[in-house]
């Protein structure tokens, strides 16, 4: 496994790459004091983690963090920082932790074990793949690590919909109310959302998660058993670093505001 780590001030630097190769899988790590160095490196290197502070010269680490989305989207990215007023940018940028310095060393390993987890995932026995679904700050699917492209954003918020239901099942109108909210449910709109189901189930059908979705007599519904979900796991009682709840929930979607209350109100109640 390979870490690098990008952060201008040298003692700190050398201190999380210290504690990087005191972790158990025995990384190689390394650390870089700008963005560009960084950047160089990742351009011919294979990485596994991304520790980045948010403070550097010229790139900062969001807009570092930005770049890594866009050209290694696989690439699991944290932040080890002395900015306390950034965490709502930084999972904006897709980040998978937040760590205010000084971390220990077992916080350290804690953040990366949960960003890795996302990547862990392999195909079972029957041939199966892992299928994972991330709700907290934005919706993801991933499926034995990889994230899923969705062809339209619409069919991707359909799957949101139905893991937000739990199980539940959705009929076609009531789907269309949430999601299309003061739109007319005419036949245009009917075939609209039918193109919409169709791209999804192809999407799923490519990355081989098919399974997870079942459509049948006019409803739709996701099957939780098949698929590990964040949101799910926090419900059920695990409160775990590696299962962190951050105050985001589907941020993208103005129907998810509900069951982000509800989360919101569990917490105060810790």
């Amino acid at each position: 496994m390979q870490i690098i780590c990008v952060d201008a001030n040298r003692d700190e630097r050398e201190r999380t790459v210290a504690q990087c190769r005191t972790l158990p899988q025995a990384p190689e790590v390394l650390g870089f004091a700008c963005a560009e160095d960084a950047l160089r490196w990742l351009a011919h290197s294979r990485v596994d983690i991304a520790l980045l502070e948010i403070d550097l010269p010229e790139q900062d680490g969001l807009a570092l963090a930005r770049t890594l989305e866009a050209c290694r989207p696989e690439l699991p990215v944290l932040f080890l920082t002395s900015r306390d007023d950034c965490a709502v940018e930084a999972f904006a940028a897709h980040a998978k932790g937040y760590l205010l310095k000084p971390a220990s060393a077992g916080e350290l390993k804690r953040e990366i074990d949960y960003a890795l987890s996302l990547r862990r995932f392999s195909p079972s026995p029957s041939g199966e793949r892992a299928v994972v679904v991330r709700t907290f700050g934005e919706f993801d699917l991933y499926v034995d690590g990889e994230r899923v492209a969705f062809a339209r954003s619409k069919a991707k918020e359909i799957l949101a919909y139905l893991v937000d239901r739990q199980g539940g099942s959705v009929r076609r109108g009531n789907l269309f109310a949430a999601l299309w909210e003061d739109a007319e449910y005419d036949r245009p709109m009917q075939k609209q959302l039918d193109v919409m189901i169709r791209s999804l189930r192809m999407t799923l059908e490519k990355c081989g998660a098919a399974r997870i979705l079942e459509v049948k007599n006019g409803s739709l519904r996701v099957i939780p058993e098949l698929f590990s979900c964040d949101m799910y796991r926090f419900m059920s009682g695990e409160r775990s670093p590696m299962n962190p709840y951050r105050g985001e929930y589907m941020s993208s979607y103005s129907w998810a505001s509900p069951t982000e209350a509800y989360l919101d109100r569990i917490i105060r109640q810790l």
